[in-house]
């Protein structure tokens, strides 16, 4: 957990799963920043071709309205409305013939769209 960053007890539910693939990417990533601080926000918003588009970058500053989850010393950060939608999901990083790339198991969406970037509720 970041330095000076504790999770709010509403972090514990509800539930977002962190894989052990994601963790290692993550590692990866802050070490390849050079910083120790950077979580995996995870936020929604409208868009994308089914109307909700996932994103994904590094943050260093958590959000009165954030939610912390954490796995194995990295933590994913995201938005209270964000959350509304992402609830018992599950971050996921892939790796395959079609890329690499952060993905997202949401048993909130109805359909998503073949890049799985984008879903609707």
């Amino acid at each position: 957990m970041p330095d000076g960053i504790e999770p709010s007890t509403q972090d514990a539910a509800p539930a977002v799963a962190i894989s052990e693939s994601a963790v290692r990417r993550i590692a990866a990533l802050r070490a390849d920043e050079g910083d120790a601080d950077l979580m995996l926000r995870v936020s929604v918003s409208g868009g994308g071709c089914s109307g909700f588009q996932y994103g994904f970058s590094l943050d260093d500053q958590r959000n009165e309205d954030d939610h912390l989850f954490e796995r194995d010393g990295v933590v994913v950060v995201i938005d209270d409305v964000s959350l509304g939608l992402l609830a018992g999901a599950e971050i996921d990083f892939i790796e395959d013939l079609m890329g690499s790339y952060f993905a997202v198991r949401n048993p909130n969406a109805a359909s998503t769209c073949g890049c799985g970037t984008s879903f609707s509720v």
